[in-house]
């Protein structure tokens, strides 16, 4: 049941691309504090607590790793790079967080991890060659920070602990999130000057059905399964992204960018791999507030 639920929030997730190249605005940290605006009421409305009051700089680092830097860079490679290929970048979060959680964490990686980390470099350069068609060096470097912002994001998460429910602890991200994007884009002037009703319906779908439901489906299945066992369903994600631009965008990858993708999803196998044989796991740091969350 709950491993269902996350093949459903990953597989929701590979729509955000075509969602965001066929009926969103070119504005992309709009339509990131929009997402995560939106994406939060739903989960506000079921968590109804605040969190407290000393995690508040930490919950500000987290909505900006996690949300704000993810979506605004999210959005720009989405609007610069096929969808299929952006996914693939965005795929790369574990591999990033085997090169951080020694680092951070003082959780030495395997030998799997760290081939499956080369695999997965190795896959990045193929699908970042020319081949057929170029690709906007903006685009790439937007969809590489995305990738290492979620995986900064959720290492920072294991580290500092969660102080309230999960609808709770990821709806005051997403503010936090909202608020932080919602400043770049008016300071960038990022904002459309009107909407069409096309526009609107992208953005209620982005929010709602891409952010609010499959962020709770996720955390819910990671509650009830684990975070190994859910984790694989992640390759969904950049496979449907790949499969709708080829029947909506009638957008094909080169044959080395293919290989690339495919490299790339080796390299993640192998990191789920490792982890399930290697059990011993950092425990996750108590967070040290006095303050309990809130209940409104």
């Amino acid at each position: 049941m709950f491993k269902l639920a996350a093949a459903v929030a990953t597989g929701l997730w590979g729509f955000t691309y075509i969602i965001t190249t066929t009926m969103l605005p070119q504005h992309p940290w709009f339509i990131g504090a929009v997402r995560a605006g939106l994406g939060a009421l739903p989960l506000l409305l079921l968590a109804r607590e605040l969190p407290p009051l000393r995690f508040w700089p930490k919950l500000i680092v987290l909505g900006t790793l996690n949300a704000g830097l993810f979506f605004g860079l999210l959005f720009i490679a989405a609007l610069r790079l096929p969808g299929g290929v952006a996914s693939i970048f965005q795929a790369l979060s574990p591999l990033f967080a085997v090169a951080l959680v020694w680092p951070l964490l003082g959780q030495r990686p395997t030998v799997m991890k760290v081939a499956g980390l080369l695999v997965g470099l190795v896959g990045v350069v193929l699908v970042v060659l020319k081949g057929g068609a170029g690709l906007d060096l903006l685009g790439v470097l937007a969809a590489l920070g995305c990738a290492l912002s979620v995986a900064l994001g959720g290492i920072l998460v294991q580290k500092w602990g969660q102080p309230m429910s999960m609808a709770g602890f990821t709806a005051w991200q997403l503010v936090v999130a909202a608020v932080g994007l919602g400043a770049v884009a008016l300071i960038l002037d990022d904002v459309p000057v009107s909407l069409t009703a096309v526009n609107g319906l992208g953005l209620a779908i982005l929010a709602f059905g891409l952010t609010s439901l499959p962020f709770f489906l996720w955390f819910k299945a990671i509650r009830k399964e684990g975070a190994a066992s859910v984790a694989p369903f992640m390759l969904l994600t950049p496979i449907i992204a790949f499969v709708l631009d080829a029947i909506v965008r009638g957008i094909l990858p080169t044959p080395l960018q293919g290989l690339g993708g495919l490299l790339v999803i080796a390299g993640l196998i192998l990191n789920i791999g490792a982890g399930r044989k290697n059990r011993t796991k950092v425990p996750v740091q108590p967070v040290e507030v006095s303050e309990k969350a809130v209940t409104v």
